[in-house]
């Protein structure tokens, strides 16, 4: 007898019918002599829904009532999925975070999961049960509920499968698997049989939405076997492992982007020792996430520091670094936006130090100006206007030869 995890997402519970056909997977599972524990997300665009309801009663809510109203979307979708088992005669029963044990950092809005007790679990599936959790949520040390952020319910179910060393974890979304980048920008993009936990933690933080990055490096640490499978077609997925097993001679795996990027650049800087830890400590310990980040010195011993963020959190970062403009002793500040986020992957990369010039080549050839650079062993990322992103997307892909209709590129 194995155990399974299975993630649902919003759009695979988004109706009461893709509720009864993630039912119906499980069923199939439970049926195959396996015990199953399923983690689901809210219904569809539930969250959206609340975040906006939130809005029309004040402009400021606290994080914690926002974390309090967030997890209701959850509690519905595991109520009606147990009902939906429970109605094709099979012994089911939903837990929420807090009672499925999931124990998170005392943080709102986007807390870490610190521990997972699987006694309440473990006791259910010895009892023939399927349990049935909500994702995306646990409960702090001071007994308040928390949300575990975007892509919180991937996490519940990978965190979920290492604790009760699960054999398998399998995420049911609306695509088939992994893909040489999103099949609904580039039409010919095809999917990979396997990929590797670093790629796949690469392209997750670079922008592809099918797997969240925290559930990744979960899957990563504790050795989770991952497969990112459909909710609707009836094959095989995308196995995420510690090395991919077929295709592995691939220099370039896929594409990730992003859109909504802001470059901003601080000016006339002092150039001391203690600079950058400066800055970037501030927009740390401020929840500040930094992206790319360039620094250029000039003659009179001042410098500049450019660096990348969400398009969303620029108002914000601006406030915060004109607060402290004082001490960090800078000249002003300049921002742009309109910027997205165009990155290629691929452990091939690392013994192939010619694929850069080769992505360079081919935007330039494409008149598309490359604002900002950022590498590492596995990934080239740049950042281009956004009017220029769906255009470089299809350069790459069709130079780096990851077209469905081209044979597989060879080393």
């Amino acid at each position: 007898m194995a155990l399974i995890i299975q993630k649902f997402g919003g759009t695979s519970v988004g109706t009461p019918d893709k509720i009864r056909n993630a039912a119906s997977r499980i069923i199939q599972a439970a049926n195959e002599g396996n015990q199953v524990v399923t983690v689901v997300s809210a219904m569809g665009k539930t969250t959206d829904d609340l975040v906006r309801l939130a809005g029309e009663i004040t402009a400021r809510p606290s994080k914690r009532e926002m974390d309090m109203l967030l997890t209701t979307g959850e509690q519905i979708t595991i109520s009606l999925l147990a009902m939906a088992l429970q109605d094709a005669g099979y012994e089911a029963e939903s837990l929420t975070g807090w009672q499925a044990g999931v124990e998170t950092e005392d943080v709102h809005g986007n807390a870490r999961i610190l521990n997972i007790d699987t006694k309440r679990i473990q006791q259910m599936l010895a009892d023939g049960k399927i349990a049935v959790v909500a994702g995306f949520q646990g409960l702090t040390s001071s007994d308040n509920i928390a949300t575990l952020g975007r892509g919180g319910s991937d996490t519940t179910a990978v965190a979920l499968a290492a604790a009760l060393r699960a054999d398998k974890c399998e995420i049911y979304t609306d695509v088939t698997g992994v893909f040489t980048t999103d099949p609904r920008v580039v039409k010919h993009a095809r999917k990979l049989p396997s990929i590797s936990y670093d790629e796949m933690l690469e392209m997750a933080n670079l922008g592809a939405g099918v797997l969240h990055p925290r559930a990744v490096e979960f899957a990563k640490n504790f050795g989770v076997r991952l497969e990112v499978r459909s909710s609707t077609e009836k094959e095989n997925g995308t196995l995420v492992e510690e090395e991919a097993t077929m295709e592995n001679n691939l220099v370039v795996r896929g594409l990730a982007f992003e859109g909504n990027v802001t470059k901003i650049t601080i000016e006339d800087l002092p150039n001391g020792l203690n600079t950058l830890s400066s800055v970037f400590s501030l927009l740390a310990e401020n929840g500040v996430n930094v992206d790319i980040i360039i620094q250029s010195v000039n003659k009179q011993e001042r410098t500049n520091i450019s660096f990348s963020i969400e398009t969303a959190i620029l108002d914000e970062t601006i406030e915060l670094l004109e607060r402290y403009k004082s001490s960090l002793q800078f000249g002003s500040i300049q921002h742009e936006d309109g910027l997205a986020k165009v990155s290629i992957v691929g452990s091939g990369m690392i013994s192939n130090p010619g694929v850069a010039a080769q992505m360079f080549k081919a935007l330039s050839e494409q008149d598309i100006m490359i604002k900002m650079v950022s590498t590492s062993e596995i990934k080239v990322s740049t950042v281009v206007d956004q009017q220029d992103m769906i255009k470089a997307i299809e350069t790459l892909h069709d130079v780096f030869e990851l077209d469905a209709r081209q044979p597989v590129q060879q080393l």
